[in-house]
């Protein structure tokens, strides 16, 4: 049983963003202090990735937990009420990031997932994972 009625419900789902999202804002403020410049939300590119880094050939994507159905973590998880439709739009989610994943790696990009638990719980391992990730890929 969910815990408010319908229209209270979709006054809250209405007021997720996709884009800009607060984790978001936490690791781009966090990459353009170690001196990244990039682009957002790229259009033309699949997936309209979050995080565009054009010198690398890098795109980034912010994945939140929920949304993006992350495993081994609480926030990924089909939540108990109506259920199915929820294991549908989360399964089909990870179809649609695989989906555009593999296309930007076959257009040359090197894709990097951080997950919002990530930033959350340990912002500065990720920065330096991801500085990593980026430097072995300038390197190839």
């Amino acid at each position: 049983m969910d815990i408010w009625d319908k229209k209270k419900r979709s006054e809250v789902m209405s007021k997720i963003c996709s884009k800009n999202t607060k984790p978001e804002l936490i690791f781009r403020k966090a990459l353009f202090r170690e001196g990244y410049r990039y682009r957002i939300h790229v259009k033309e590119l699949p997936g309209k990735p979050d995080i565009v880094l054009p010198k690398y050939k890098t795109v980034i994507f912010v994945h939140g937990c929920f949304w993006h159905y992350h495993e081994n973590c609480p926030e990924g998880r089909i939540p108990d009420t109506n259920s199915k439709f929820w294991k549908n739009k989360l399964i089909k989610n990870v179809e649609r990031d695989k989906k555009h994943q593999k296309e930007l790696e076959e257009m040359g990009w090197n894709v990097i997932i951080v997950w919002e638990c990530e930033i959350e719980k340990k912002l500065k391992e990720t920065i330096d994972k991801t500085k990593n990730e980026i430097i072995n890929i300038a390197a190839i």
